[in-house]
């Protein structure tokens, strides 16, 4: 009985600094070795390099996709990108004309 006791005693006394160990252990290792710890900060930083040169790209691309609009303004319209457009979505081609492909 005097065993059974000291057993009750020592988990007693031994046991919540037990378990507030192991829930520390279990936060500090998620601290270092989670998706946000300390070790995943080299693929964070690659990943925010990599959307950045994703956001300058789209940027770009609004910024040209801005200027078309601007010159199709009906107040006051850039003819040359009128009659451009026009021809474009009507397939219509005079056949004197001269088709440059730019590529784009």
């Amino acid at each position: 009985m005097a065993k059974r006791s000291t057993f009750r005693t020592l988990l007693r006394r031994a046991g919540p600094p037990a378990a507030l160990l192991i829930v520390g252990a279990f936060f500090g290792g998620y601290a270092i070795m989670g998706p946000n710890g300390a070790l995943a900060y080299g693929d964070i930083q690659r990943q925010l390099n990599k959307r950045e040169g994703d956001l300058a790209a789209l940027e770009k691309r609004r910024a040209e996709l801005k200027n078309r609009v601007a010159l199709l303004d009906p107040r006051h319209a850039d003819p040359d990108m009128v009659d451009e457009l026009a021809r474009r979505k009507l397939n219509v081609v005079h056949p004197d004309d001269m088709i440059v492909d730019l590529g784009k």
